[in-house]
C-alpha cells in the first residue's frame, strides 16, 4: 500500500484586517500570510472507509472523529483514506493548525488519487486556502481570494503560545469595529528584514489582537515577553491568537530569544522559527 507523507506548516499571519462582514455573517479579511518551518505531519494511504489517529506532543484532545478537519476534508474531497497524524502544534492558537492539516490531507489525496481539486476550499474553512497554496501570499476575502507576494524575505522568528486556547467565533464576536480599512492596493517591495518590519509597522495591524486580549489577558504578557528579548524587531499577534510572534534579524538571535523564554515559561508552547 503506497504512503504519502504530507507537511502541516504553521501558518502566521504578519497582519490581518478584518474589513468588513457579509449578510451570510462571514468576515471579508486582508492578511499577509507567511508559513513556517514547524508544523504538524501526516502519513496516508487510501484505504476502504476513512480513518484518523493522533500522536506526537501535541495530540491530547485532538479529535479523531468527523469533527476533524482532516476528515472533512478527505470526505469533502470524496476519498477515503487511513490519517496518521503527528500532532506538534497547538490547538486553537491563531496558526492555522487544524486547517493546514486538512490542506496536507488535501495534497496527499491528490497525489494518491491523481485527482486535481481545483478550489473551493473556503468551504473547510478560511485558512485552508492559503494553507493549501502553502506559500507567503496575501488573502482576501473570506480566505479564497490569494495573490502570491514574490520576494519576500525569508523571516526569523520565535513563535510562542501560552496554552490558552482562544475560540475564533468569540474573538470576531468581541471584535467591536468590523469595517477597517485595507491594506495598500499594491505592496511595496521588500529584500530585507528591516524592510518587512517597517511596512508592518507604518501600514498594517492585527484587528483581532484588541478582542483577543480581552478574551485571554496572558496574551498580553506573551506580548511583553517577546517584546523585552534582545534583538527583537516586530511583536504581534498572529490570526486570532493566542500564538504571537518576534522578528529578528538573524536566527541565531531567534533561537537565543526562544531558548530564554521556554526556561522561563516551561508551560508555553515556545519556537524558533523561519517564515517564508
Amino acid at each position: 500500500m503506497t504512503t504519502v507523507e504530507a507537511f502541516a506548516p504553521a501558518k502566521i499571519n504578519l497582519s490581518l484586517h478584518v474589513t468588513g462582514q457579509r449578510a451570510d455573517g462571514l468576515h471579508a479579511l486582508d492578511s499577509l500570510v507567511v508559513f513556517a518551518n514547524v508544523g504538524d505531519r501526516l502519513a496516508v494511504e487510501l484505504a476502504a472507509f476513512s480513518s484518523l489517529s493522533v500522536h506526537g506532543p501535541r495530540a491530547a484532545g485532538v479529535p479523531t472523529g468527523p469533527e476533524n478537519l482532516v476528515l472533512k476534508a478527505a470526505a469533502w474531497a470524496g476519498v477515503t483514506a487511513k490519517f496518521a497524524l503527528e500532532k506538534n502544534l497547538p490547538a486553537a492558537a491563531g496558526i492555522g493548525g487544524g486547517s493546514s492539516d486538512a490542506a496536507a490531507a488535501l495534497r496527499a489525496l491528490s497525489a494518491l488519487s491523481c485527482t486535481e481539486f481545483a478550489g473551493g476550499f473556503e468551504a473547510l474553512g478560511a485558512d485552508v486556502p492559503a494553507c493549501f497554496f502553502g506559500r507567503a501570499c496575501r488573502m482576501r476575502g473570506i480566505g479564497e481570494e490569494l495573490e502570491p507576494v514574490r520576494g519576500l524575505p525569508g523571516l526569523p522568528a520565535v513563535l510562542v503560545n501560552p496554552g490558552v486556547g482562544v475560540a475564533t467565533p468569540d474573538v470576531f464576536k468581541a471584535l467591536a469595529q468590523k469595517d477597517g480599512q485595507a491594506m495598500p492596493d499594491r505592496l511595496p517591495e521588500m529584500a530585507s528584514v528591516e524592510d518587512v518590519v517597517a511596512f508592518l509597522r507604518a501600514q498594517t495591524r492585527n484587528d483581532l489582537e484588541a478582542p483577543a486580549l480581552s478574551l485571554a489577558p496572558v496574551i498580553g504578557e506573551v506580548l511583553d515577553r517577546l517584546g523585552a528579548q534582545t534583538g527583537a524587531l516586530l511583536v504581534r499577534m498572529s490570526g486570532s491568537g493566542a500564538t504571537c510572534f518576534a522578528l529578528f534579524s538573524d536566527m541565531q538571535a531567534a533561537e537565543s530569544a526562544a531558548l530564554l523564554i521556554g526556561a522561563q515559561k516551561r508551560d508555553w508552547w515556545v519556537q524558533p522559527a523561519w517564515l517564508a
